[in-house]
Parts: structure tokens; C-alpha cells; sequence
């Protein structure tokens, strides 16, 4: 199944909220087993909270500081970035144009590390 940045997009931000009162800056794109495709535009206050599954983020344009477990970081278009499963974080100061995609897998309270970790898993300790 091939799906388009630019028709979901289009799609945000959607109604608002009790929990996202200035609307809804996510909306799904696909889905299979365990496995959900999400479009994240945040604008404003970025106000989510730890999932219950891992998650990647590819940045698809734009750029923002992410905060992760009381770390800064700043990501744009091209990165990609791993969040555990409830992981605190949050994107702020993003630019007008940021637009990342968000795939969640695996089991709720994420996998377990691989017993022979690539010499990257240290990126995201």
C-alpha cells in the first residue's frame, strides 16, 4: 500500500480537543498488525504525552528541537529519531513547514534490546 504525505496532510490540523484544544495535528495513514503510520504536524504547544509503543520518527520537512528525557536535541528534515516505549518528549519550536512521520510498533511497553545491540543502539541509550 503506498500512501501520500501531502493528502494527509492536508487533512490537519483536524478538530479540536479536550486533550489537543488548539486541534488535532495527527492523523493515521495506515496500519497493519501491531505497526501504525501516523502524520504529525505539531503547531503551537506539541501537548503528547508517553506512548505505550516504541516509536520512529522521520522528519519529512521543517525543523524543531526535540526534548527527550529532559535532553534537547535538534532534528530537521532527513533525521530520524527513536523514542522508547513511554518515553517522555516533545517537539518545540518547530518551523511553520515541520511535518515528521511517526511509525509505532511492537507490544505495549515496547520491545526488549536486542541481545547483540548493532554499534548504533548506542545512539538512543
Amino acid at each position: 500500500m503506498k500512501v501520500s504525505l501531502d493528502h494527509f496532510q492536508a487533512m490537519l490540523p483536524r478538530p479540536a480537543t479536550a486533550e489537543w484544544p488548539d486541534g488535532v495535528f495527527h492523523v493515521e495513514a495506515l496500519s497493519h498488525g501491531t505497526m501504525t503510520l501516523e502524520i504529525f504536524a505539531p503547531r503551537g504547544e506539541d501537548r503528547q504525552r508517553p506512548h505505550g509503543q516504541d516509536e520512529l520518527y522521520i522528519v519529512a520537512s521543517g525543523q524543531s528541537d526535540v526534548v527527550r528525557d529532559g535532553k534537547r536535541e535538534h532534528v530537521r528534515a532527513g533525521d530520524a529519531l527513536f523514542v522508547r516505549a513511554g518515553t517522555e518528549h516533545r517537539f518545540e519550536g518547530m518551523s511553520d513547514n515541520f511535518v515528521t512521520w511517526v511509525v509505532f510498533w511492537g507490544p505495549e511497553g515496547g520491545e526488549e534490546p536486542a541481545p547483540s545491540p548493532s554499534v548504533f543502539a548506542s545512539i538512543d541509550a
